[in-house]
């Protein structure tokens, strides 16, 4: 229902603008806990006075990076505004969770996401209901101690004035907001006012005919007697705790509670005065704050807060204890909630936390839910080497009995990373990580299944997180260099050209090859970037070549594409644009083309390389022979170089060579030449495989052989060493 704003005399307004909004949001605010305010102020003053503060929550709202921090100070404010009553504060967090997002969710020029916007007001409410309570209780305090200072003057008054100060002293013992009594030092109950009667429960006799050290709870704080027999004996003047009594139903009162002594004329102590404010409804608003701050709001599990305190507390226990952890991942639970909606998949998150629930029982077992569809279970004890294997197959067995859900039935799978040592070895935060790598180690290997962390995985998982996350300042601090190997004409020796071959000159690790490296650019599409480089620094390092080495022929510059390359819109011309600038004719470049890459490829794949080789770009099928194309297709694509895979050579290093290989390599070199591809052979490392192959009519070769990839200038020095 849509509450007009009270006019103040202001400019008309959009009646939609942010400050409409606000000020609707603020009236909606007023009238709700302006019935339970002691203030003089009439409702639309009230009103008034709320609207800063209904500014403040919005401006928290959207705080970026949000902090839900200056909400203390709007609860303390309400205090402060005489809203002091419970029912202020519990119609404050309804307000504020039915209509701050309503009213001001959009008040700022980023909108947020309605899970994000739920998720700040839930935090605001938290902290703005600990503002209030924490005020409350320091504004009740005060009270204490100025009745407190009050009961103790009247009664040293009354030492001198007795008549005078008796009558003051009763207003204040009788009249005060908290329960207030006195008892001798042996304990026994002596006076006691009406609303420390009612806090017990309404019967006078029932609490009189008490001593104080009958009023024994098992969750008394460990100190509480100790004080009280200090104080009794005169070495202590005061104390304060929190302590609970029971009351003559049962229930049980929660008081924070002050006693002071009582001394004579002479100094001499005579009495306990106990002063109880009664905090029962308060430790319930904490506890029930509390509970929803460490659950997940749609499972019921404990979340990450509460999980990460049970580990570490599991962490830091004794030398012999042991943890074990299962972290797990549903696997494809995205899809589910993209085909059947969020709704579907929050039901089925249910379903699942239910039985994780059923999985751990026993005694130092828990799950928990950390966010999406994650979840943990801890066990503790002498033996989880053994429990937490048992826990992960428990969990992969009940979620292999199908799920039904909206007339279908879903088979859930899930891939689990366990983590088990002893106690004190390593932090919470090094837990998770590792669990939380090992994990994706099970996913990797086809998921529904668990693995163990291993040291030496997660030790390489880290290395390739921190490669990805260095490699686009790498690229920018010129960290990259390229190395060139050689390729060989069979037939004469001569140098053909060079293969560019990327390498890395990493701070920390040295040298590392493309194999450390390339996968990971393509994962995080610097392969783009990275490989524009290398094709600018190969073409000018290959013009170069030209320009000094007139007497050998053109020199031939081999680059290799990955598949993200070739499905880069401006492949094409990124190629001609480094080309015209470098003043390299199209027929000295030619581009390496894994046949993984192409296998499968449609026409919208095949056109960039069709257009480069029209301009004279030469098109090379890399590590032919490893996948799984139909000869018959390499008639429709746009190659003009085989390069046989190093697998091929493998049984030509022995003498005989391997006839299998031979007759394999001759039926290649065969097909190659009737369809006019040139054949170049990888990986010869001795002088025995480079005459075979020359008898066998492959035109090219690159290997050990030959030379290793270098510095360019070392293009033309071949040691033609064997190199096994």
């Amino acid at each position: 229902m849509s509450i007009p704003a009270q006019s103040s005399g202001a400019p008309d307004t959009d009646p939609d603008s942010p400050e409409d909004r606000l000020r609707r949001f603020a009236t909606i605010w007023s009238r709700a806990i302006f019935p339970s305010t002691a203030t003089s102020l009439t409702r639309t003053e009230f009103e008034q006075h709320l609207l800063p503060l209904a500014r403040d929550l919005s401006d928290i709202l959207h705080a970026r990076p949000f902090d839900a921090a200056p909400a203390a100070e709007v609860g303390a404010a309400l205090v402060t505004a005489h809203c002091t009553d419970p029912d202020a504060l519990s119609s404050t967090l309804g307000v504020i969770d039915s209509y701050l997002v309503l009213y001001c969710g959009n008040n700022n020029a980023t909108a947020l996401s309605t899970e994000d916007s739920r998720a700040r007001c839930a935090r605001i409410q938290h902290t703005l209901a600990g503002g209030f309570t924490q005020a409350l209780r320091e504004r009740t305090l005060a009270e204490q101690e100025a009745i407190a200072r009050s009961a103790l003057t009247a009664r040293s008054d009354a030492e001198h004035a007795l008549h005078a100060t008796e009558a003051r002293f009763r207003a204040v013992f009788k009249d005060a907001a908290i329960g207030i009594g006195i008892a001798d030092l042996d304990g026994k109950v002596l006076e006691v006012n009406d609303t420390l009667t009612r806090m017990f429960g309404g019967l006078d006799h029932h609490v009189r005919s008490h001593r104080l050290n009958e009023w024994v709870h098992p969750e008394d704080s460990p100190h509480v007697w100790k004080y009280y027999d200090e104080l009794v004996r005169g070495e202590r003047e005061h104390y304060r705790v929190e302590k609970p009594y029971y009351r003559n139903d049962g229930t049980v009162l929660w008081t924070n509670l002050t006693v002071s002594l009582l001394r004579d004329a002479d100094g001499k102590p005579q009495y306990q005065l106990a002063l109880m404010e009664d905090t029962t409804e308060r430790r319930l608003l904490n506890l029930r704050l509390r509970y929803e701050a460490t659950h997940d709001a749609l499972t019921g599990l404990p979340n990450r807060t509460l999980f990460f305190e049970r580990l570490e507390k599991a962490l830091s226990a004794a030398d012999s204890s042991r943890f074990g952890l299962c972290y797990l991942d549903l696997d494809g639970f995205k899809a589910i909630n993209d085909s059947l909606g969020h709704a579907s998949g929050d039901r089925l998150l249910v379903e699942v936390a239910d039985r994780l629930q059923s999985c751990a029982t026993a005694p130092g077992e828990m799950v928990a839910r950390l966010g999406g569809d994650e979840f943990v279970a801890l066990t503790t004890g002498p033996d989880t080497e053994t429990e937490v294997a048992e826990l992960a197959c428990r969990i992969l067995g009940v979620l292999g009995t199908p799920i039904r859900l909206d007339g279908r039935e879903l088979t859930v799978r899930g891939s689990i990373g366990v983590v088990e040592g002893p106690a004190r070895d390593r932090n919470a935060a090094e837990v998770l990580r590792s669990a939380d790598i090992t994990m994706y180690r099970a996913k990797s290997a086809g998921g529904n299944r668990f693995e163990l962390a291993d040291d030496e995985a997660d030790a390489r998982a880290i290395t390739r997180h921190g490669l990805t996350t260095a490699l686009p300042a790498a690229l920018d601090r010129g960290e990259f260099f390229i190395e060139y190997q050689p390729l060989v004409h069979l037939d004469d020796g001569t140098v053909h050209g060079a293969e560019a071959l990327v390498r890395w000159c990493h701070p920390q690790h040295g040298v590392l090859g493309p194999d450390r490296f390339i996968p990971l650019a393509e994962h995080t599409g610097l392969i783009v970037p990275l490989g524009r480089w290398v094709l600018e620094e190969s073409v000018r390092q290959a013009n170069f070549w030209q320009e000094r080495h007139t007497d050998g022929g053109p020199l031939r510059i081999n680059v290799n594409l990955s598949p993200t390359q070739l499905h880069h819109p401006r492949l094409v011309a990124e190629t001609v644009d480094v080309l015209e600038r470098s003043g390299l004719e199209p027929g000295a470049l030619c581009l390496e083309v894994t046949e993984s890459a192409l296998i499968g490829a449609d026409d919208d794949l095949l056109k960039p390389l069709r257009q480069l080789a029209e301009m004279g770009v030469d098109i090379a099928l890399d590590d032919f022979g490893t996948g799984y194309s139909n000869l018959a297709n390499l008639r429709r694509l746009p190659v003009s170089v085989l390069k046989l895979d190093r697998s091929f050579t493998m049984g030509m290093q022995q003498h005989p060579a391997d006839p299998v290989d031979l007759k394999i390599v001759e039926g290649i070199v065969s097909l190659a030449h009737s369809l006019d591809l040139a054949v170049t052979v990888e990986g010869v490392e001795t002088g025995a495989q480079a005459e075979q192959l020359r008898k066998l009519g492959c035109d090219t070769a690159q290997g050990w052989y030959y030379a290793r990839p270098g510095a360019p200038d070392r293009i033309h020095s071949l040691r033609l060493a064997d190199a096994v």
